[in-house]
């Protein structure tokens, strides 16, 4: 595969989101910056967390033993936690989390895993394929009460924590590689160029990664922010995206 991408932290921040390529798969890794003044019980932040895990699962992408990605995730995981569970309260909601978007071939095969809201889109035949988790956007409330009781539980939404099991809750897929003509994984921060602002449209999208590049795609969702009206979460946000032509 061939594989482009540009990452850009929010401004004036640690850049919490994280990308890990192999010659037939790609990782994104989106870090979730802690509410302000909530106690995570940990000693990491998610910028830890997503390098952890990156190492983790290019360690195991890497073995093409063909393992299910939930499987590879799960067990990514369960390392992460035994790495700081000396040190830090495995058990408390609040800890570092990250969502997770994942992208393989395996022959004449492309599979792929969301998990949270960093989507995939594959274009086959003219059509864009939109691969979404968006429990989170479906909440009753956004009050830091609220989104710790849904996290990682049943009728919420789920993400990479200190769960293994939060694995087997990700979308998952596959199409024949062969049909894809190209394919993204972005960060929300990146997604928001559509999703949020409304500028263009995912077709749009892919081809503006296609022509003029992934950092490009930054810059005008750069552009959207500073002139938008933010009702709900954060005016910017770290952007990731990555292009692939299988």
């Amino acid at each position: 595969m061939r594989i482009t991408y540009a990452s850009e932290a929010t401004p004036g921040r640690l850049n919490e989101d994280y990308v890990v390529a192999g010659p037939e798969w790609v990782v994104l890794l989106d870090g979730a910056t802690a509410a302000p003044g909530v106690d995570s019980g940990c000693v990491h932040g998610p910028a830890w967390l997503v390098r952890r895990l990156a190492g983790g699962l290019a360690a195991r992408l890497a073995a093409e033993d063909g393992a299910p990605l939930q499987d590879l995730l799960a067990d990514a995981i369960k390392a992460a936690g035994e790495a700081h569970a000396d040190t830090c309260d495995l058990d408390n909601p609040d800890s570092p989390s990250a969502t997770v978007a994942m992208l393989r071939r395996r022959g004449g095969v492309l599979d792929w895993l969301v998990l949270a809201d960093s989507p995939v889109l594959l274009q086959t035949d003219g059509q864009v394929q939109v691969v979404c988790d968006d429990r989170v956007d479906k909440l009753p409330s956004y009050t830091v009460e609220a989104v710790r009781a849904a996290r990682n539980s049943p009728g919420g939404f789920w993400v990479v924590q200190t769960r293994p099991e939060a694995a087997y809750e990700a979308l998952t897929g596959e199409a024949p590689a062969e049909r894809v003509r190209r394919a993204a994984l972005l960060s929300d921060g990146a997604a928001r160029l559509v999703q949020i602002f409304g500028r263009t449209d995912w077709a749009g999208l892919l081809d503006l990664l296609d022509d003029a590049g992934p950092r490009a795609l930054i810059r005008r969702t750069r552009e959207a922010e500073a002139g938008a009206t933010i009702r709900r979460g954060k005016r910017h946000d770290d952007a990731t995206a990555v292009l692939v032509r299988p």
